[in-house]
């Protein structure tokens, strides 16, 4: 690689926004090999230093190394979730096993640890204070966690088994975004569309002409199948969207995963007990709030003792009603059909109504009081700074007293090189170094309604709840205020990092949020307090379901990694065995959860996605703490702030939560909540 081509390369040269309309993708290998190059000399540096070891030239110089391929690995896997396409993922499949190999030539290098375990075992004479020690601490344990006590030819065992499990997770998300991209349901007779909304039937002929055919078409991406699966009057239709959705990658084609979840699974198992873990969970919860996966089972079946008996209860509510439509056997495709109708007959509400009140625009703009009033955040709208596509918003982010806490990326419409959900990442962590603060870049993207040509985006209640959830995690990156880069912002662990969003989702349902922004994008009139008191009467409607629904997935995790899975042969049939307990619809032969459960098999919730449920009782407990005062309580949000959002990973999460709550917290404000307990 000559100079002159590393030269011009924009990766490579020094930037403080990323020059997202200068990169171009071919600059994305030689900088990963050029950054790898880097950090590698600054590990060579440090494990060459004559002097003695101690906590700033070891630890401290171990944590601030890497910076550069840090942010380039943001950038590009970023864009591989937001903006991919072929080149993007085939330079992915290159890279990741370049990046595995670099993290294990750390990981186990002997003479690094060496000087890890030499500072370590003088912890005690060296007057750490709390976060340098929780740095220490973390440092150590990654070093001896993951192989640094191995023999040579177990690291080597290892090596390959990471470079495998990198590359696996990486073909797992191409084949689940193929499978969503490649089923439409295109739609040529008007009365198909009876049932649905007009912004959904615009958005769909939208669609339609830009794929150059006449009618309307839909697509598994949220914000087409939810309101379609809503919505749609016709059964037959429902079914195949449903049938669809629920194949992605467990078709008997080129973009089929299960041999893909099978490989996974073993490959953690092998890597588990070559570190002498008896599971990949055993593993994994070691450095979660949870600990053990006993802990994790014991907390999933006290919540699905107390939820299956109100699910059961709803379910057979439900069927009793499309009885009354001549339902006989309630399906999959009729849960969001009626469970909508039943719930409008409850409450006499309907989401259609809701929707003409939360424009996107205004949703922002509420998001952004909030943090003014909780944390004094101040956004302002720029136009100054690269982005990787149009439709990406960019803010400066400042305090009251005008200094600088973040910039932060706002990407909210579904296409073709974006993946389903919603999610925050950074382009840029916080941390602090010879006097300076370095403030982080923040990002969310999410899958939300588009406008048409007559209509804004207009969000439904549940997009409205997705953008305060993944601004919350947003805030605690930008509120970050650490020392140390691996400590800042939402690196916690993930059994705690679902605080910070979950507890802004309350403030959805709050009067005092909901006039701030809630107001009809014609009229400007604020919803109606009748509106607001249906929500809330609404907030818990079907909760047993919801909650049976997250708890299978979360017992679905778990049985796949907190066992040996060498025997398991059919994906399906060991899915079906994992939902046994938690199932209230019949089976459909066609459909499989695990081949498109991107969250554990290609996202970081491996033997943590009970990390949702977890975090509720966290957030209800915190978020009771807040209404006792008044939901915008200045004393309280600064508790949160200063104990929670700015501290990142510098304490045992619990220990936090404390400082915060000045107790434990106990799941009474999580089932009242969810209607399942009462006072």
């Amino acid at each position: 690689m000559n100079k002159k081509t590393l030269k011009n390369n924009p990766l490579i040269q020094p930037f403080e926004t990323v020059p997202f309309t200068k990169i171009k993708i071919q600059h994305f290998k030689p900088a990963f090999i050029e950054t790898i190059k880097i950090a590698k000399q600054e590990i060579d540096l440090l494990t060459k230093n004559n002097e003695n070891p101690t906590f700033k030239n070891t630890i401290e110089a171990l944590d601030y190394s890497g910076n550069q391929l840090s942010r380039i690995s943001s950038i590009f896997f970023n864009l591989n979730s937001a903006e991919t396409n072929d080149e993007i993922q085939k330079i992915a499949q290159e890279v990741s096993p370049l990046l595995t190999a670099f993290s294990n030539d750390i990981r186990l290098n002997t003479a690094l640890f060496e000087r890890v375990k030499s500072v370590y075992n003088k912890k005690a004479n060296l007057d750490l204070n709390q976060e340098q020690l929780m740095l220490l601490e973390k440092k150590y344990k990654s070093f001896a966690r993951n192989g640094a006590n191995l023999s040579v030819e177990d690291k080597e065992k290892l090596r390959k088994i990471d470079t495998k499990l990198s590359k696996l997770a990486l073909k797992f998300g191409e084949n689940v975004l193929a499978a969503t991209n490649a089923y439409t349901l295109h739609i040529t007779d008007k009365k198909d569309l009876n049932g649905l909304p007009e912004g959904t039937i615009e958005m769909a002929k939208q669609t339609a002409e830009l794929k150059g055919k006449k009618g309307w078409i839909f697509t598994l991406d949220y914000p087409s199948y939810i309101p379609f699966m809503t919505y749609a009057s016709n059964r037959e239709l429902r079914k195949k969207m449903a049938l669809a959705f629920g194949a992605r990658a467990f078709q008997d084609n080129a973009n089929n995963n299960e041999q893909i979840v099978l490989k996974i699974v073993n490959l953690r198992q092998q890597r588990a007990n070559l570190l002498s873990y008896k599971t990949h969970a055993h593993f994994v919860l070691e450095e979660r709030m949870a600990k053990t996966p006993k802990t994790v089972l014991d907390f999933s079946q006290e919540l699905l003792d107390k939820a299956k008996p109100a699910a059961l209860k709803e379910f057979n509510e439900l069927c009793d009603f499309a009885k009354k439509d001549g339902i006989d056997l309630l399906q999959k495709w009729d849960s969001a059909y009626y469970s909508e109708k039943l719930k409008k007959q409850h409450f006499d509400l309907d989401q259609e109504q809701l929707k003409p009140y939360f424009k996107l625009e205004n949703v922002i703009a509420g998001a952004f009081t909030v943090a003014h009033k909780l944390y004094d955040l101040n956004f302002e709208k720029i136009n100054n700074i690269d982005v990787y596509h149009k439709d990406v918003l960019t803010y400066k982010v400042t305090n009251n007293q005008k200094d600088f806490i973040a910039y932060f990326y706002a990407d909210f419409f579904p296409r073709k090189g974006k993946r389903n959900g919603a999610w925050m990442t950074s382009f840029k962590d916080q941390w602090k170094k010879d006097g300076e603060n370095s403030r982080p870049h923040i990002s969310i993207v999410c899958n939300f309604t588009k406008p048409t040509k007559t209509k804004p985006s207009l969000l439904t209640f549940n997009e409205v709840t997705t953008l305060f959830h993944e601004f919350g995690h947003a805030l605690h990156g930008m509120l970050a205020n650490t020392t140390y880069p691996s400590l800042s912002g939402t690196n916690v662990p993930w059994d705690f990092v679902e605080l910070p969003s979950q507890i802004l989702e309350n403030w959805c349902y709050e009067k005092e949020a909901l006039e701030l922004f809630a107001k009809h994008y014609k009229t400007n009139e604020i919803i109606p307090m009748e509106l607001v008191e249906k929500i809330k009467a609404s907030a818990s409607f079907h909760e047993g379901m919801q909650t049976l629904r997250q708890l299978s997935f979360g017992m679905l995790d778990m049985q796949w990694h907190g066992q040996d899975p060498s025997k398991i042969t059919k994906v399906k049939d060991f899915e079906n065995q994992a939902f046994k307990d938690t199932k209230l619809y019949p089976e459909v032969a066609e459909n499989c959860m695990s081949t498109a459960f991107s969250h554990i098999f290609q996202g970081g919730y491996s033997a943590g996605y009970y990390s949702y449920k977890w975090a509720e009782v966290l957030d209800a407990d915190a978020f009771a703490y807040f209404k006792e005062q008044g939901v915008f309580n200045k004393e309280i949000a600064t508790k949160f702030k200063d104990n929670i959002l700015s501290k990142g990973g510098t304490k045992d999460p619990m220990e936090l939560y404390k400082d915060f709550r000045g107790k434990a917290p106990k799941p009474d404000a999580l089932l009242k909540r969810a209607g399942l307990l009462v006072d």
